[in-house]
């Protein structure tokens, strides 16, 4: 096991190796427990590497483990004791659990572990942190036992990754180099085996050489430094944990190997420079360099696919590159021939020049050509990548179920879609254009093999191009309806919200309306037409209450309708509805209240008025039977009227409710009383009056008695005057008819 496979569980400290040692020469190990819950399986993990570096006469000397469950509980204390049996069980001689100041059930803790001693195979004692030197010298215990021992773990970790890195590549290097140097040895005795000039070492001998000095220098200078000290140092590093030795044997075969290493270069490069100029064109225009780009025409189908592709690509570059300083020192050494040869050498030399220039030429157009299309490609499949990912993003933002607390929430979150949406738009645009450019590239790529350019057939590739923007567009088109779907589930969302919104503020205006009524709809009128007037105003102030509770009514049960639509069956109108109706009943029973008493004041002023202005000259006498019952009237609706001021308003719930203040109503009540007594007043003034009436009348009766009286004589004298003269008058013409009948 390597540090760098579980560096981050090192890191926690888990356990660790002090370098201290107990009296019979046995490393401790220290396991800290803390207050967060302790991985086992990492815990586990741990002791499995650090007890793979002691050796094995280390090991035999056994381990005491310093378990410090001072801020832990006692049954992960016990489980890591007894996880020591499985991971440690014969390394193990002593285990020592550092206890709490508070510490736990002693019955229960001695009974455990006396239960599983002999199970466990090794002794385990409770002791505290003060009381743990009697079994380890200070010396040896770190400075949170109260000891004196240096340990930095993260510089231990440090040092372990350093060395760990150096053994490996060490170590490899060290094969590749015998490998390199036995082939050699074997093509020396073989001399028609072709060297295999292009097996070189992975790693750079001189990085790892002076990486294993400087490790060597480091352990040196500490191990100095510790025994100059005249104490005790920390050394995890020392012979048993990390050995010299094998740091120094490994620089000394690496050298050992390195400088045979150098003698194989050495003679390679002397045979490169004896082969001769026709073998090294022929080998060149025959070798593996045409080969490899007659070959080499796929674009991988994914981003890592195409990395590999470039990195064989920059391989294959490097390797031409070779060939390339080949090909400038054979136009050299050609050059020189020229200047030096024969005539009839020199046709025969141009040409060869002149085919070493076409075909750099050619390899490099090529070379440059395959880099331009995987460069696109790689693009390409960046773009793809990336707008996968976007898809991916937003499709599981489709995918999540929608909890927004209110609507300005899922107007951001709607926003937020359509930002992801149009950004999907602009990544699909941009997958096209770059498919695009793969594609004509593709389409304008040749090859060349022995003098002749051939197409290369790059159907397959243009065929997954195509399907993977084909593909992008489908899944970008699913995410468009499903986009447009949740659109519509927001925007009702959206309304529903608003809804409940406008609800609470409905039933808040009908709560407000109900305060007004009560509180500044007092006043009952100072005359008949005043009440009338309150009347009617109050009449439209209950149609806006009630366009109030209607246009409420109206959105809870859109809001049930919403929550239907939308399938939201945790939502509801909650206690909004409640609320609505409980205030509407208290406004109504408040308003009826309010209509009873103008009404009684409106009959009440009334018959005050009829009974005030009834001596008017304009009105004349009213009836006495129609007097009285004005009066009656007016005194039993103002009683009543005095009685309901007094009343509360009692609502459905129990409660009740004045209107206004005491002193509003005090008010009114005077009013009414004032203009009661009015009436009072004005009925004794006609009662009065009546009076007087009454015996003027009986006077004027004896006078109109004695003037019919005066009369009836005056008529009877007449009357005998008359029957006088009527007598006269006949005696007087039967005297005249006398004398004439006498004549």
């Amino acid at each position: 096991m390597e540090a760098t496979n579980i560096l981050p569980i090192l890191k926690k400290r888990l356990a660790f190796l002090s370098g201290g040692k107990d009296r019979r020469s046995g490393l401790i190990l220290t396991i800290p427990l803390c207050t967060e819950q302790t991985s086992m399986e990492e815990l586990s993990s741990t002791l499995d590497y650090l007890l793979g570096i002691p050796s094995d006469k280390c090991k035999a000397r056994g381990f005491t483990v310093i378990v410090d469950g001072r801020k832990s509980q006692w049954n992960i204390v016990k489980t890591v004791v007894l996880m020591l049996q499985n991971v440690i069980p014969a390394e193990v001689s002593l285990v020592c659990v550092v206890k709490p100041d508070e510490f736990w059930d002693k019955k229960v803790t001695h009974f455990c572990f006396w239960k599983e001693k002999d199970r466990l195979g090794f002794e385990v004692i409770l002791v505290s942190a003060n009381k743990l030197t009697r079994y380890i010298e200070p010396c040896q215990l770190t400075d949170e036992f109260g000891g004196s021992l240096v340990y930095d773990h993260m510089d231990w970790v440090n040092k372990r990754l350093v060395f760990e890195k150096f053994t490996k590549e060490s170590t490899s290097l060290l094969d590749e180099l015998v490998v390199i140097n036995e082939s050699e040895k074997s093509n020396q005795l073989d001399k028609e085996r072709p060297p295999d000039c292009n097996f070189l070492p992975s790693l750079d001998p001189e990085t790892v050489l002076q990486t294993g000095h400087e490790l060597l220098s480091e352990l040196q200078q500490r191990r100095f430094n510790g025994s100059e000290g005249g104490g005790v140092a920390w050394s995890p590093m020392d012979d048993e944990l990390l050995a010299q030795p094998q740091v120094m044997k490994l620089l000394d075969s690496l050298r050992e190997q390195y400088t045979k290493y150098q003698e194989v270069c050495r003679q390679r490069s002397k045979r490169s420079q004896l082969e001769e100029i026709q073998t090294k064109v022929v080998n060149w225009l025959e070798g593996p360099g045409t080969e490899q780009l007659r070959t080499q025409w796929g674009i991988g189908d994914s981003i890592r696919a195409s990395q590999a592709l470039q990195q064989k690509h920059e391989e294959m570059e490097s390797q031409h590159s070779e060939w390339f300083a080949v090909y400038v020192e054979l136009n050299q050494q050609i050059a020189a021939l020229l200047s030096a040869g024969d005539e009839e050498d020199l046709v025969e030399l141009k040409g060869l020049q002149q085919q070493l220039s076409d075909v750099c030429y050619r390899q490099a157009s090529q070379l440059e050509s395959r880099q331009n299309v995987l460069q696109s490609a790689h693009e390409f499949h960046g773009t793809a990548q990336d707008l996968s990912q976007q898809l991916d993003g937003l499709l599981g933002m489709l995918c999540a179920d929608v909890a927004p607390t209110d609507g300005a929430a899922i107007q951001q979150t709607l926003k937020h879609l359509e930002e992801k949406l149009k950004s999907v738009e602009g990544s699909l645009a941009g997958l096209r254009e770059k498919g695009q450019v793969v594609m004509d590239q593709m389409s304008n790529q040749t090859t060349w093999s022995y003098g002749k350019d051939v197409p290369i057939e790059n159907k397959e590739n243009i065929d997954h191009i195509q399907g993977v923007m084909e593909d992008m567009q489908l899944r970008k088109q699913r995410c468009e309806d499903m986009v447009d779907v949740r659109r519509l589930k927001m925007l009702q969302m959206v309304q529903l919200f608003k809804c409940e919104e406008d609800a609470s503020q409905a039933v808040e205006w009908l709560g407000e309306l109900l305060d007004a009524l009560l509180k500044t709809h007092i006043r009952l009128g100072d005359d008949a037409q005043e009440t009338k007037v309150l009347l009617e105003k109050h009449k439209k102030f209950v149609d806006v209450a009630q366009s109030t509770y209607d246009y409420g009514r109206q959105l809870l049960q859109a809001t049930v309708v919403l929550c239907q639509s939308l399938r939201c069956t945790t939502r509801s109108s909650g206690d909004t509805l409640p609320r609505l109706n409980r205030v509407w009943k208290q406004f109504t029973v408040t308003s009826e209240e309010r209509v009873y008493r103008l009404e009684m004041a409106c009959s009440f002023h009334t018959a005050a008025e009829k009974v005030l202005v009834q001596t008017s000259p304009e009105q004349g006498d009213l009836p006495v039977e129609l007097e009285q019952e004005t009066y009656e009237e007016v005194e039993t609706v103002g009683k009543a009227l005095l009685d309901r001021l007094t009343v509360p308003v009692i609502f459905p719930d129990g409660s009740e409710q004045y209107f206004g203040s005491p002193g509003d109503m005090a008010s009114s009540a005077v009013h009414i009383r004032d203009k009661m007594k009015l009436v009072e007043d004005r009925k004794l003034t006609l009662h009065e009056e009546d009076e007087e009436d009454v015996e003027q009348q009986q006077y004027d009766q004896i006078h109109d008695q004695d003037k019919e009286l005066q009369d009836d004589e005056e008529l009877q004298d007449d009357q005998e005057l008359q029957e006088v003269d009527k007598e006269l008058q006949d005696g007087e013409e039967l005297e005249l008819e006398t004398d004439t009948q006498k004549s």
